[in-house]
């Protein structure tokens, strides 16, 4: 089954929400970089809610961002969506592990850490693109998101994501976003909490054989829920030799210079999706050549 995510809004529009299933996109994420299971369920999670993030965005053009540093042994996670929904990343240290949690699910908080950040860049199209930081609360990534909607966003949110994955492979992967709107009335939020209360997880439900559109049906229990759309998502990386040749014009031209003198060519790889694009030493001459132009 495909990866998709559905924009949905209560009858009243006191409340809007996306529902994803995101398994291959996971799993394409787990396979680039040979990632743990601790480590599939980190980037996993924060892949699902950026690619939710990117269906907020107004513009076709605009991309949003997300970095994680939470202290912890996996390092930083680094993701990126377009307003499509599609979405890469990656993780500094993919082989990171650590216990589970006695009940034996994956100690995800343990890998991401829970002294640091999170920062949310938008890329609007403007000259300077959005920042947002604060500070990490739980390291579980659902958690952290429901707080930065809330505090960063003024956006009063419930945010669940989740990944049920054996070494080799993603057996389940989703999550959902619901989001108040400034005229939401007590009713309504009320119902909400209700029916999240005593919700099964994510990965519980989809295992199950339940679609977004049944998750919609029990979140959003006597709102009269609408879909608005259907995107379908995925893990897509727009890398190519050009944009990877900028790394060289960044380094600078005596660092370029000393590349060309002494190796006569470079390999360079792109973290996203561990594409590997060579330069000979020609190429490399030609970019030099251009830099400061």
């Amino acid at each position: 089954m495909k990866d998709y995510c559905l924009r949905v809004t209560t009858g009243n529009n006191e409340a809007r929400a996306f529902f994803a299933t995101t398994r291959n996109m996971v799993e394409a994420a787990r396979a680039y970089h040979n990632t743990t299971k601790v480590a599939t369920a980190a980037l996993g999670r924060t892949l699902t809610v950026t690619s939710m993030m990117g269906l907020m965005m107004k513009n076709s053009s605009d991309k949003v961002s997300v970095i994680i540093k939470g202290g912890g042994p996996i390092g930083s996670i680094i993701t990126t969506a377009d307003a499509h929904g599609m979405a890469k990343g990656y993780v500094t240290n993919p082989a990171v592990e650590v216990e589970n949690y006695p009940n034996g699910k994956l100690n995800v908080a343990g890998a991401v850490g829970n002294e640091g950040t999170i920062k949310v860049i938008k890329d609007l199209g403007l000259r300077e693109p959005y920042n947002g930081e604060y500070e990490i609360v739980s390291g579980e990534i659902a958690q952290d998101f429901t707080y930065y909607f809330t505090v960063s966003e003024q956006t009063p949110s419930a945010v669940a994501l989740g990944v049920l994955t054996k070494a080799d492979e993603v057996e389940e992967a989703g999550g959902f976003i619901i989001q108040m709107m400034p005229d939401a009335s007590e009713e309504t939020i009320s119902t909400i909490e209700r029916n999240i209360s005593n919700l099964k997880s994510i990965t519980e439900m989809l295992s199950e054989g339940l679609t977004p559109e049944d998750i919609m049906r029990i979140v959003l229990k006597d709102l009269a829920p609408k879909i608005l759309d259907k995107y379908e998502i995925g893990f897509e990386c727009d890398c190519s030799k050009e944009r990877v040749s900028k790394v060289f014009a960044a380094i600078g031209k005596d660092e370029l210079k000393a590349i060309i003198d002494e190796d006569k060519g470079a390999e360079v790889g792109c973290q996203f999706c561990n594409s590997k694009y060579n330069f000979t030493e020609d190429e490399l001459k030609e970019i030099y050549e251009e830099i400061d132009k």
